[in-house]
Formats: structure tokens, sequence, C-alpha cells
């Protein structure tokens, strides 16, 4: 994806900022509707965007809906909270193997950590 990493050591994972004109949509709590979504938005093929190269794992799920939820409180995503550190974004992703699709990712609004030019987590 496109965007910016940032580690946090003493956390032990990274942060990621990305351009807001990137983001597809905005994860809401009502996790089937927005998998749906996703769905829908798949079929208009995704910008490709400029800037900075992120990588990272892309996992699928059959029922995205369902699983969404136990991701969400793992990344520490409220939907019902604005004042949540992270927010959960549709954002267009290009696999290694070519071509591009929708992904959701947790993201940031403001990086606190240290910036990492390569786009990768471990530095």
């Amino acid at each position: 994806m496109r965007g910016e990493l940032y580690d946090l050591p003493l956390f032990g994972f990274p942060e990621l900022v990305v351009p807001e004109k990137s983001v597809r949509a905005f994860g809401t709590d009502d996790a089937a509707r927005d998998a749906g979504l996703q769905e829908r938005l798949a079929r208009v093929r995704p910008l490709t965007l400029e800037g900075p190269k992120v990588f990272g794992e892309i996992f699928f799920f059959d029922e995205a809906g369902s699983h969404l939820p136990a991701i969400d409180r793992l990344e520490g995503f409220d939907p019902a909270d604005a004042s949540s550190r992270y927010r959960r974004v549709l954002l267009p992703v290009e696999p290694e193997e070519g071509g591009a699709l929708l992904a959701w990712a947790y993201v940031v609004r403001e990086p606190s950590g240290t910036y990492l030019p390569a786009g990768r987590w471990p530095p």
C-alpha cells in the first residue's frame, strides 16, 4: 500500500499513516455492512497511488464481516469512540503478484514513532 510506516519500539509494533485521498471507506460498528461495501467497491478498479510503499501482509477471510469485530478489538479500534487512536480504513493495496485490491488497514492520524523510510517493519 502507499503511506508512511513508523516504529514504536516501546510497544513492539508499527503504526501506519496514509494519505486521506487513498481512503475508500471508513470502518463502522456494522462489520457485515463494511464487508459488503468492500465487496461492492472491489468491483471498481482501485486507483494506483503515488507515494512511498509500505509492506505488510494481506489476510483473507471467507466471512470478513464475522471476523472484523475481533480484529477491531485486537487492534484497539472502537468505531463508537471518536477519540479512538486507530481508524479502520479501506485502502487500495498492491500484492507482490501484481494487480490491485481493496483491504482494511488500521491507521493513525498522526505518527508518534520513528519513521521507517524503507516501509518495512521490523526495521
